[in-house]
């Protein structure tokens, strides 16, 4: 039984670590010149149409606000991969590691644009009057060849919902070791999860975004005071740190330390996989949590994307990593052990006590808020394999996965994980770059229609 699971594993992490890699670079690559680099050059344009107008409502159809959407993806995408996957890719990867996080983040922006343009694009209103969409959807309806689109939407859409109830379970665990630093038992802690969440999504998706809304920008700000403080108390070790970064992602990194060394392709392998990781790319995921959003153009939306990007792989996936580099504990502990070092670097400033509260406190939010939209995602695969109805019971076995978490050894599970979800976004990301003409229209609509985009800020961009 080992065998097995060791050679699942190993499929798994070899299909993250190539074929899938690859794949995502692809897209990213076919978006970014077919969009003539927009992420790059309409930055400017897109944070003020994000970031600089949070607090507006937003004009046309929808449930939520787009920033409610935004908060609702968000909460699934800034996780525990956020802070303990960049000192992963640096522990195997050596400080280019986050380099190539970077660029990473980069690919990725656009293709949260390209998913959640599609999204917006086919989304439909379900039984219950709320508006529902994801890759299903914009696979099965949208795809050239339609019944090719709608069996990779329903292969995919099945093979999600079989890897949904494990990863909650999986973000359980971390919850239940979060809340275990701070003296709380882990069947008290699940069984509250449980509840709080369940009363939590059972409301639908304007509760959800109620929820997230404030408790996105709440722990990330506290999380990125807490990695500034760290960051600023090491920094005369910076400028080292940052060239470090650069050298790094082209030469590689001689052994120091507990550090073992890295070439350029570790550096590249482990900064692109993480930096998948830690937002989420080719998921189709920012798709079903912008279905609601109300807005006029599914371009306009689509910007959140980027915002999003920016805020989970760019700032924190960064803080995170300068924090363990500047504190200088990425060479003193083992590469088997990489996911301690966060918790190492705020200790060694705040104190050994204070340090963990902070840590397990960051990582107890970040995890909630995630298991709190994986069951609405889940709920929505539910709902477009067997319909409305069924699906509210499925809702209810996503939460209970919340409590199992608290009380079982998952490990043999969480082997098959990689495996499955390498499965399922193969067919999704070669839908998007086959989908990509009509992201492409949508773009030039928006930039050429001044009911869109505004004529002052076409002229500065000139």
């Amino acid at each position: 039984m080992s065998h097995l699971l060791t050679t699942v594993a190993d499929i798994g992490s070899w299909i993250w670590a190539y074929p899938l890699l690859v794949l995502i670079v692809i897209c990213g690559l076919v978006y970014t010149f077919r969009l003539g680099f927009m992420q790059i050059r309409h930055f400017p344009y897109i944070m003020k149409q994000t970031f600089g107008s949070i607090f507006k409502k937003g004009e046309g159809e929808g449930t939520v606000s787009p920033f409610q959407a935004v908060a609702t993806a968000l909460a699934c995408t800034v996780g525990a991969s956020n802070i303990v996957g960049v000192p992963i890719a640096i522990a195997f990867g050596g400080p280019g590691g986050l380099f190539w996080m970077w660029i990473c983040s980069l690919m990725g922006m656009i293709i949260k644009f390209a998913e959640i343009v599609l999204g917006i694009k086919y989304r439909e209103i379900n039984e219950d009057g709320v508006y529902v969409s994801g890759p299903m959807y914009y696979m099965s309806k949208g795809f050239p060849n339609k019944k090719a689109g709608k069996i990779m939407a329903w292969g995919m859409s099945f093979t999600m919902m079989l890897f949904l109830p494990f990863t909650i379970s999986a973000q359980s665990v971390s919850a239940v070791q979060s809340a275990e630093m701070l003296g709380i038992g882990a069947v008290i802690t699940g069984a509250v999860l449980t509840v709080v969440i369940g009363i939590i999504t059972f409301g639908g998706i304007k509760r959800i975004a109620n929820v997230t809304d404030k408790m996105v920008p709440f722990m990330v700000i506290i999380y990125l005071i807490g990695a500034l403080i760290v960051i600023c108390v090491n920094g005369s070790a910076l400028p080292g740190v940052l060239v470090s970064i650069f050298k790094g992602a082209f030469t590689g990194h001689a052994a120091m330390g507990g550090f073992a060394g890295a070439g350029v392709s570790a550096a590249i392998r482990w900064g692109f996989a993480r930096g998948a990781y830690s937002t989420d790319l080719g998921m189709g995921s920012a798709a079903m949590g912008h279905a609601a959003a109300t807005t006029d153009h599914p371009v306009r939306q689509g910007f959140w994307g980027v915002f999003e990007v920016t805020i989970s792989g760019l700032i924190i996936c960064t803080m995170s990593g300068l924090t363990v580099l500047c504190s200088g504990v990425w060479t003193s502990v083992p590469a088997e052990q990489a996911g301690t070092m966060p918790t190492l670097a705020f200790q060694s400033v705040f104190g050994q006590d204070a340090g963990a509260v902070v840590i397990s406190v960051a990582m107890l939010f970040f995890v909630i808020s995630t298991m709190i939209v994986q069951v609405y995602y889940g709920e929505r695969q539910c709902e477009f394999f067997f319909g409305t109805k069924i699906a509210k019971f499925g809702k209810l076995l996503f939460v209970c996965s919340i409590f199992l978490g608290s009380i079982l050894n998952l490990s043999t599970i969480f082997a098959f994980l990689d495996l499955i979800l390498g499965i399922a976004l193969f067919p999704h990301l070669i839908a998007l770059i086959v989908m990509s003409g009509q992201v492409v229209e949508l773009k030039k609509e928006f930039f050429s229609d001044p009911k869109y985009y505004l004529k002052e800020m076409k002229r500065k961009e000139r």
